[in-house]
């Protein structure tokens, strides 16, 4: 008997299935070290990102669309809600409804996700544009915010509710070219493998590009 993926499956599914491999890690780092848990995150995303690189190169296959939503609902809604919960339990532990009503955005973060990448996977897979914020953005903005200090697990709550409402928005944002996809994954990547002063700086970094899309992306961004 040989894998019934034998065949089926390509060298992009691959990479898509690490991506979904580090979703898990990052989920199982929010009770162990929050910052790493980030920074799992953001490399989840990185891979995100280099899944499509490579389905360009190498082609792609018909369960692509489907198992790089599903890796994403891993990585981008349950890891980043995840996170979320443990600052929220580890700053609020004694506040059961505080807890409570994180816990509670927290899994409408999760719910909102799933809902914006099946959305995408039925309409907007095969465009160079989608509607909503995508959930990628969405969780290197949590996990950025994480690496620069911003902590606050009220911050954390508020932002979780307003990037869960903006994933099911009709906002439409167009895909980032690549030279752009570049850089912003050149400057995650140092915010990911240094420490210190040095890596919160390319932290802040990757949340001004991340938030600068965030806001211009829709109107703003070059065609």
């Amino acid at each position: 008997m040989r894998p019934r993926f034998v065949g089926r499956l390509g060298l992009a599914d691959m990479v898509t299935a690490g991506n979904a491999a580090l979703g898990f890690v990052a989920a199982v780092l929010t009770a162990i070290d929050v910052r790493l848990a980030a920074k799992a995150i953001l490399l989840a995303a990185m891979a995100d990102g280099l899944d499509g690189v490579v389905a360009r190169r190498y082609g792609g296959t018909e369960a692509g669309p489907y198992l790089d939503s599903l890796a994403d609902v891993a990585s981008f809604g349950v890891a980043p809600a995840l996170l979320v919960v443990s600052v929220v339990r580890e700053m609020w532990g004694f506040d059961q409804l505080r807890v409570v009503g994180g816990v509670a955005i927290a899994a409408l973060f999760v719910a909102a996700a799933v809902v914006r990448l099946a959305l995408y996977t039925a309409y907007d897979s095969g465009s160079d544009e989608t509607v909503g914020v995508p959930t990628t953005l969405a969780a290197t903005i949590l996990s950025a915010g994480v690496l620069v200090g911003f902590v606050d697990p009220m911050l954390l709550v508020v932002l979780s509710a307003i990037m869960g409402a903006l994933m099911l928005s009709d906002v439409t944002y167009p895909d980032l070219h690549a030279q752009d996809a570049l850089v912003m994954g050149v400057v995650q990547g140092l915010a990911i493998v240094l420490s210190g002063s040095l890596g919160e700086g390319f932290a802040f970094g990757l949340l001004f590009l991340a938030l600068g899309y965030l806001f211009l992306g829709p109107r703003f961004y070059w065609g």
